[in-house]
């Protein structure tokens, strides 16, 4: 019987069986890191941090600051693949505590940002003076001191919110770009203010001097002149006073709260005005101690020999009296002890319109100004004021 003679492919060989195995593998690996790429990437924007309802208002706060196309991983994770695996894992972990509602509110940051994240992108070294105004910060001293940036810079981005008590629960659907903006406007919040170099500077006994860090000598040209001096500078209206306080809050001596009112965002809340007004200039003038000492001497105008008779005639404004002066004698007076009532007593002497320091009618009666310098209570315990008829005799 004749053998039969089968012809058989030779065997494969067993580089090419590897090289198809390392194949493989090496597409798995390409694209597993590729959707894991595209994955941190999504993760790490904006809107998805924004896509938990309980993010809003620090959404919302980012997109109206300075920093607003900084996407959030960029300070709030450090480069590296480990971290970038780690925010992740941590990101696992809140997504489980917001599904099951077992997160703590109002959110807070574990940790503050480190001084690295800040310098990718601004440099120490180089940034002398700061772009606004005459302003001068060395931050380099600052870093050398061991001054984090985050001390001087809380707010940039969110405008301190949870110090501010704003990320509770309850307020999360009322936010939007609108609300967003508004609390980012109060520039207290955002930016360092003078308090917080005054504070650091007294604590580390550093100069508190005008020149440290402003490069100009810091007195406005329209204080320069006579006039402002001898009383112009009463002349400001009540909404100018904050811009006095700026400056002239720290040259009080005494502390005192009467700019204290509540946050822009509240009253945007409550459908509220915002109104800077309310503080008179009398108030003002008679609570800083900058400007009480200076009224507490005698002005010029009152040291003339026919001033205390004729006094009422030289005011032009009698309101301007009561920047120093009171209708009654008040022991607790922050400026003067000399009174209105300390020389012009309750009723009326016989006579007491030919003394009268501003000259009447014969038949002058009572009316509205009288209480440009008496109290109205005084006045109608005698005089009806609709009738301008005297109710006793």
């Amino acid at each position: 019987m004749e053998e039969e003679h089968i012809e058989q492919n030779p065997p494969p060989r067993k580089g090419y069986k590897l090289f198809k195995y390392l194949t493989v593998a090496v597409m798995f690996i390409v694209v597993f890191f590729s959707l894991g790429l595209i994955g941190v990437e999504t993760t790490s924007s904006q809107e998805f941090c924004s896509s938990c309802h309980e993010m809003k208002p620090q959404y919302y706060t980012l997109k109206a600051s300075s920093h607003s196309e900084v996407d959030c991983v960029s300070c709030h994770v450090d480069p590296g693949a480990k971290n970038y695996a780690k925010a992740q894992v941590n990101g696992v972990v809140e997504f489980y505590k917001k599904q099951t509602d077992t997160y703590l509110a109002p959110i807070k940051m574990p940790n503050l940002i480190p001084d690295e994240a800040c310098e990718r992108c601004h440099n120490m070294k180089s940034r002398d003076v700061t772009p606004s105004g005459d302003i001068i910060i060395p931050h380099d001293k600052h870093k050398t001191e061991g001054i984090e940036c985050v001390q001087c810079h809380s707010g940039t981005a969110h405008g301190e919110i949870s110090d501010r008590k704003m990320t509770y629960k309850s307020d999360y659907g009322k936010w939007n770009h609108k609300l967003g903006a508004s609390v980012m406007s109060d520039s207290k919040y955002i930016r360092p203010q003078m308090d917080t170099c005054m504070e650091c500077h007294k604590a580390r006994k550093v100069t508190l001097e005008c020149t440290a860090c402003h490069e100009s000598t810091m007195v406005p040209d329209d204080h320069k002149t006579e006039e402002f001096k001898a009383g112009d500078h009463g002349k400001i209206k009540p909404s100018e006073l904050e811009t006095c306080e700026k400056c002239h809050s720290y040259m009080s001596s005494e502390e005192y709260d009467l700019f204290k009112e509540d946050p822009s965002y509240k009253k945007y809340l409550n459908n509220e005005e915002i109104d800077s007004s309310n503080v008179t200039v009398n108030a003002y003038a008679k609570t800083n101690t900058f400007c009480k000492d200076c009224h507490g001497e005698r002005p010029k105008s009152h040291q003339i020999t026919s001033f205390m008779t004729k006094h009422g005639e030289l005011s032009e404004d009698t309101q301007t009296c009561f920047t120093c002066h009171e209708n009654r004698i008040n022991s607790d007076a922050p400026v003067t002890k000399v009174q209105c009532s300390s020389c012009h007593t309750r009723s009326h002497k016989e006579n007491w319109k030919s003394k009268h320091p501003v000259k009447l009618a014969e038949n002058q009666k009572f009316d509205k100004t009288c209480l440009k310098c008496h109290v109205e209570t005084t006045c109608t315990k005698c005089h009806r004021p609709d009738s301008n008829q005297k109710a006793k005799k």
